[in-house]
C-alpha cells in the first residue's frame, strides 16, 4: 500500500467521527465570579484581570471582555495596565483551582458522551460520534451544551469538526461564516497550527498567512523549510492524519444511566434510584462471573454541574446493599452536602474496575470466607469515613534494607497474594524487632569495642549498660543504586553491622554501626533501629 492510499484510508476512517470543542476564554474570571462571589464583590466594579509573577514582574494572564476592549493584552505588566485603567479589579492566578473547575466541567459534559477530554488551555473536547441522534442532531447537541453552560454563568464558544484539531482551531480562531467546514479550516490563521510564536512569525514572513496558503504548497517544501512538525500539524488540521483523543475517564466495564423527564429535587429519591441501578449492575456482573472493585456514581444537576461519588472495595462485590452502604457512608462524609439545587435530571453508575468473583459455599468453607468478607467490609467502611490513605496495610517489598522491606499502602488496594517469606521455628529468638524506628535514632556510645558492640550507650538522655549481645549481622548497601560509580546517598552507601543487645534491666535493643572502621568512615556512627518485646 503506497502513501497516497494510506492517507485516503486514514482520511475515510477519520471522516466518520465528529468532535465538539468547548472553549472558556474567561474561565479563571468566571470561576471567581461564580464560585467566589464574596471575593468578587469585595473588589468593587471595573475591568477584571488575573495576574501572575513572570520573570520578577506581575503580568496579566487572563482578562475579561471589558479589559480587552480597553486595549489591555495578556503579558502586559500590571503597572502599565494600572496606568491605563486605575480601576482594575486584580486577582491572583490559581492554576490548580482553574484545573479543578475545568475537570468538574468535563465531568458534567459526560452527559453528552463518555469520551470527554480536557483541551488546554481552558477547553474541553467531546467525541460525539454516535451520540448526536440522542439530541436530534449534532447542532442541537452543541447548542444545548453551550446554552446549559451559559445559563450557569460561563462564557463559552463551541465548534464542530471532523477532527479534534480542526474543532479546537475553529473554536478559537474562526472569524465569520464560511461555505463549508473545509473552507472554514483553510481560512484560519497559521497560529491555529499551534507551532509556537516563532514558527508563526516565520510563516508570516514567508507570505504564508492562512492554513490554505500552507495547504497549497508541497509538503516536502514545507518540511525542508519549517520542519516535519509543521507538516504533521497541517495534516492533522485538514483531517489527513489521526491523533487519538485521551478521554478524562477510561471506558468502564459497566455503564448504566437514568434520565428523568422532570428534574428530581430529593436526594433520598436519587439514592433510591441509584440502589436500583446498583442491583442491575450486580446482575450484569454475576452474568460475567465478576465483582466490582470500584464504583462511580455521577449526579447530574439540571444547571450543568455534576457531583461524582467514588467508592472502592478491598474485595470484589456485586451485592447492591453492600454497595449502597458505602455510598451512603460517602455521602455522609462529604464536606459539601449533595445539594440537588434545581434538581437532578440524570444519574450514571459505572464500574471502572471489575475482577473475577466465583460463587462460594459458606457452610462448606467453615466460615473463613464470611470472616474475610466481614474484615473487608470493615476496612471499606473505615476507609470511607477516615479517608483512603488513612487505613493502610503492610505489603512486602523486595529489599534487604530493613526499613525498606515493606510498604504501607491503602488497605483497599489489591496487590495479589502477600508472601512475607519463611517464618522462624517455634521457640527461636526473634531476628527482627517488633517495633522499628524509621528513620533510625542516633545514640551516643560511651564505651565501645572496635569490631564489637558498645558496652555502654546513651539514648534519650538515659545511659544503658550492655550485659549481653548477639551479632554482628552485616547488611551491605544496595550497590545497584550507584550512579556513575558512586552511591546515590550516604544512607545506602555505608555498610551496617547490627547487634541484638540487652541492658542491665533486661530490655533488648537492635542497634547498628553505620560504616566500617577506616574503610568507609573514620568514626562510624551508632544508631538504634528497633525494640524487641
Amino acid at each position: 500500500m503506497n502513501a497516497m492510499t494510506m492517507d485516503r484510508a486514514t482520511e475515510q476512517a477519520v471522516r466518520g467521527r465528529r468532535y465538539l470543542a468547548l472553549w472558556f476564554p474567561f474561565l479563571p474570571i468566571d470561576r471567581l465570579r461564580i464560585g467566589r462571589p464574596e471575593l468578587w464583590a469585595a473588589q468593587g466594579e471595573g475591568p477584571a484581570v488575573i495576574v501572575e509573577q513572570i520573570r520578577g514582574a506581575m503580568r496579566l494572564a487572563t482578562l475579561d471582555a471589558e479589559a480587552l476592549a480597553l486595549g489591555l493584552t495578556p503579558g502586559m505588566t500590571l503597572a502599565d495596565a494600572r496606568a491605563r485603567e486605575p480601576d482594575l479589579r486584580v486577582f491572583d492566578a490559581d492554576p490548580h483551582a482553574d484545573q479543578d473547575w475545568l475537570e468538574r466541567l468535563c465531568d458534567g459534559c459526560a452527559r453528552y458522551t463518555p469520551l470527554a477530554a480536557l483541551d488546554p488551555p481552558f477547553g474541553l473536547m467531546l467525541d460525539i460520534s454516535g451520540c448526536a441522534h440522542l439530541w436530534n442532531g449534532e447542532e442541537a447537541l452543541a447548542r444545548e451544551a453551550a446554552e446549559r453552560l451559559e445559563r450557569h454563568g460561563l462564557h463559552v464558544r463551541h465548534a464542530l469538526a471532523g477532527t479534534a484539531e480542526a474543532a479546537h482551531a475553529l473554536c478559537r480562531y474562526a472569524v465569520g461564516a464560511a461555505a463549508d467546514e473545509d473552507a472554514a479550516v483553510r481560512r484560519l490563521p497559521v497560529e491555529a497550527l499551534r507551532l509556537g510564536d516563532e514558527s508563526a512569525v516565520g510563516l508570516r514572513r514567508a507570505g504564508l498567512r492562512t492554513v490554505g496558503d500552507l495547504a497549497a504548497r508541497p509538503a516536502a517544501t514545507l518540511a525542508a523549510r519549517f520542519g516535519e512538525e509543521a507538516v504533521d500539524a497541517l495534516h492533522a488540521l485538514l483531517g489527513l492524519g489521526q491523533r487519538p483523543l485521551a478521554p478524562r475517564r477510561p471506558r468502564p466495564a459497566i455503564r448504566l444511566e437514568r434520565r428523568f423527564a422532570e428534574p428530581m429535587g430529593s436526594t433520598a429519591f436519587a439514592l433510591q434510584t441509584l440502589e436500583e441501578m446498583a442491583a442491575e449492575a450486580g446482575e450484569r456482573l454475576a452474568e460475567r462471573g465478576q465483582g466490582g472493585r470500584r464504583f462511580e456514581a455521577v449526579f447530574f444537576r439540571s444547571d450543568g454541574l455534576a457531583f461524582p461519588l467514588r467508592i472502592e472495595t478491598s474485595l470484589p462485590v456485586r451485592d447492591a446493599p453492600s454497595i449502597m452502604r458505602l455510598v451512603r457512608e460517602r455521602v455522609e462524609a462529604l464536606s459539601d452536602p449533595l445539594d440537588p439545587g434545581f434538581g437532578f435530571d440524570m444519574l450514571r453508575l459505572t464500574v471502572p474496575q471489575a475482577e473475577p468473583l466465583a460463587p462460594t459455599q459458606l457452610a462448606l468453607e467453615g466460615g473463613e470466607a464470611r470472616r474475610q468478607e466481614d474484615v473487608a467490609a470493615l476496612i471499606d467502611r473505615l476507609s470511607i469515613r477516615a479517608g483512603r490513605g488513612r487505613i493502610q496495610r503492610l505489603h512486602p517489598r523486595d529489599s534487604h534494607i530493613p526499613e525498606q522491606a515493606q510498604l504501607a499502602l491503602p488497605a483497599v488496594e489489591s496487590r495479589g497474594p502477600v508472601n512475607w517469606g519463611q517464618q522462624q521455628e517455634a521457640g527461636d529468638p526473634p531476628m527482627r524487632p517488633i517495633h522499628l524506628f524509621d528513620p533510625p535514632q542516633p545514640i551516643d556510645v560511651i564505651a565501645q569495642v572496635p569490631e564489637g558492640p558498645p558496652h555502654r550507650f546513651r539514648w534519650r538522655r538515659t545511659v544503658h549498660e550492655v550485659t549481653r549481645y548477639e551479632g554482628p549481622e552485616r547488611i551491605s548497601p544496595e550497590w545497584w543504586k550507584a550512579k556513575d560509580g558512586t552511591l546515590a546517598n550516604e544512607s545506602v552507601g555505608l555498610t551496617r553491622d547490627y547487634f541484638r543487645v540487652e541492658d542491665a534491666r533486661g530490655r533488648r535493643y537492635w542497634i547498628f554501626r553505620h560504616g566500617l572502621y577506616g574503610a568507609e568512615a573514620p568514626h562510624p556512627g551508632w544508631y538504634i533501629h528497633g525494640l524487641f518485646a
